[in-house]
């Protein structure tokens, strides 16, 4: 197993994490349960380790995809600079989601205020995790580009032959 599969395996969750992780803690606040609450805030915890897990498989996915047909310098920064964005976003909200539990635990008189708090920096994650999400996708992925580039043997209108067609 290279880098660029662990990066695979583990850049997942900072995308879905935050997305699963806003709905319980919407549902936590709506119900005004501290225990949803601190579920969500377990969640986006676990989401800011696998983002540090994304950061550090990062560099080793670029040097294994960065030669390959379709891919550019270009593609792979706009995915990083997004990624970086993402990680600092989670990063904090990981520390918002400590300072939750604590408050939660202790009944806190501002633990209210830090899961609206919470909820906020969680749905600027949401958005910019799916803009993370598209950009690493566009790597490997040239149907889901805005402004596709043709890859060896894909260009418009070629036939897919196989290698044994004789025609």
């Amino acid at each position: 197993m290279n880098d660029a599969h662990l990066h695979l395996v583990v850049n997942h969750f900072p995308i879905i994490g935050p997305i699963l992780a806003l709905g319980v803690l919407l549902a936590g606040i709506i119900l005004k349960n501290n225990s949803v609450k601190n579920t969500a805030y377990v969640l986006f915890i676990v989401s800011a380790i696998f983002a540090a897990l994304s950061a550090g498989t990062g560099d080793g996915a670029e040097e294994a995809v960065k030669n390959l047909p379709g891919v550019t310098k270009q593609i792979i920064h706009t995915h990083e600079e997004m990624a970086d964005k993402l990680a600092i976003i989670l990063y904090l909200l990981g520390l918002v989601s400590i300072v939750g539990i604590y408050f939660n635990i202790k009944n806190h008189p501002k633990a209210k205020l830090v899961s609206f708090f919470a909820l906020g920096i969680a749905v600027v994650g949401v958005y910019v995790a799916k803009e993370v999400g598209t950009t690493g996708g566009e790597i490997r992925h040239t149907e889901i580009r805005s402004n596709p580039t043709p890859t060896v043997g894909t260009e418009k209108n070629a036939p897919l032959k196989d290698k044994e067609d004789k025609d």
